[in-house]
């Protein structure tokens, strides 16, 4: 039985971002997403600087300048939600 092997290639090629999600369209044709509400980054962020974002390496994330923030290829396929950073108090900063 010869069976035509699908290439999976998990680079990032372009993103959207919605006011409910992140979306990412990668290089083998797969479209993944993740709720915005991931990224705290992101959550406040102004339409403007979710929209000025940069393909990291050779797609395997995507970075925001503006806001500082980075997400893999990985973390989205793994379901990793970035953590607000805490402050000395032990509260969400």
């Amino acid at each position: 039985m010869n069976t035509a092997a699908k290439i999976v290639d998990p680079r990032v090629m372009t993103v959207e971002v919605t006011d409910d999600e992140i979306i990412a369209h990668l290089v083998d044709g797969r479209t993944i997403s993740v709720p915005l509400v991931w990224s705290w980054r992101l959550s406040e962020a102004t339409q403007e600087q979710r929209q000025h974002w940069e393909i990291l390496g050779d797609g395997q994330g995507v970075h925001w300048p503006d806001i500082d923030e980075d997400i893999s290829v990985e973390g989205m396929l793994h379901g990793a939600p970035a953590h607000r950073p805490r402050t000395s108090t032990g509260r969400a900063a």
